[in-house]
């Protein structure tokens, strides 16, 4: 069963919050706040923070520059998970993920499930890694925001957490680069 290990230090990881929203705005973007106040309060530090709209170009594009940049270790992204039309944020995801962590999609929707019933299959979450970079989108409600990073990131980006968490791997994420 999993736990946290007191014995080791926490290590503090450096997150990127993109909202993706037509409508929203610093003011209105109750997503970005309830992601931004948790990674705080856990004592990680929040590297950045924007909203752009349902345009997947523009998303890949920030997404490939937060990938780049060394002071960013995992990106959150709220919204464009659903079924509409407009929702294009997990197709932006898979343009970029080098590797999918599938298991994300299938434990964020039983953590759903328990919480909103058969309506969890109208999220389309994913997550990924790319470039070192961990990258997950998210649904643009800040209660599927609050469930997905206490039932599940804010325990797989503890280094204390057992028995295996993401921080520990990190240093490995691109070991394929290195020449043998």
């Amino acid at each position: 069963m999993s736990r946290i290990d007191d014995s080791k230090e926490f290590i503090p990881v450096r997150f990127a919050v993109l909202t993706v929203s037509d409508s929203r705005t610093p003011g209105t973007d109750r997503s970005g706040d309830t992601l931004a106040g948790r990674i705080e309060a856990a004592g990680h530090t929040l590297a950045a923070r924007t909203i752009l709209p349902d345009e997947r170009d523009r998303i890949a594009e920030q997404l490939r520059e937060w990938i780049a940049d060394p002071g960013i270790d995992a990106v959150l992204t709220t919204g464009g998970t659903g079924l509409t039309g407009r929702d294009v944020t997990v197709e932006a995801h898979r343009d970029v993920y080098e590797k999918e962590i599938e298991a994300f999609g299938t434990v964020f929707t039983i953590v759903s499930m328990n919480k909103i019933g058969t309506s969890a299959v109208q999220s389309r979450a994913c997550a990924g890694v790319a470039g070192g970079t961990y990258l997950f989108a998210l649904p643009g409600s800040p209660g599927a925001c609050k469930d997905a990073w206490d039932e599940i990131l804010s325990l797989q980006f503890d280094y204390r957490h057992r028995p295996c968490n993401f921080v520990e791997i990190f240093p490995r994420l691109e070991e394929h680069r290195r020449r043998k």
